[in-house]
């Protein structure tokens, strides 16, 4: 099973407000690792306390908030941003 890869409108417009760059190096990330993978839990880690039920991946300084649906199929983007402000 393949996971797909979806984004939150507060995660597009996060990437449209980046440098182009950056936004480039973090879509090419979740379209290496993260679009069609079997296991999505391989790259990241899972979080805890506030955010409990969602997933970081590391890109460099910038994280990726994503939250994982097995019935689905599906990984839903929900914040992207850089380390300092993600978890705020």
């Amino acid at each position: 099973m393949a996971y797909r890869v979806m984004f939150s409108d507060i995660a597009l417009k996060k990437l449209q407000k980046m440098d182009k760059t950056t936004a480039s190096l973090l879509i090419g990330y979740i379209e290496k690792k993260l679009e069609g993978c079997e296991n999505p839990r391989l790259y990241g880690k899972p979080l805890n306390k506030n955010h409990k039920g969602k997933w970081r991946y590391r890109v460099g300084d910038y994280r990726i908030l994503a939250l994982i649906e097995d019935e689905k199929v599906l990984i839903t983007v929900i914040e992207i941003g850089h380390r300092r402000d993600i978890y705020k």
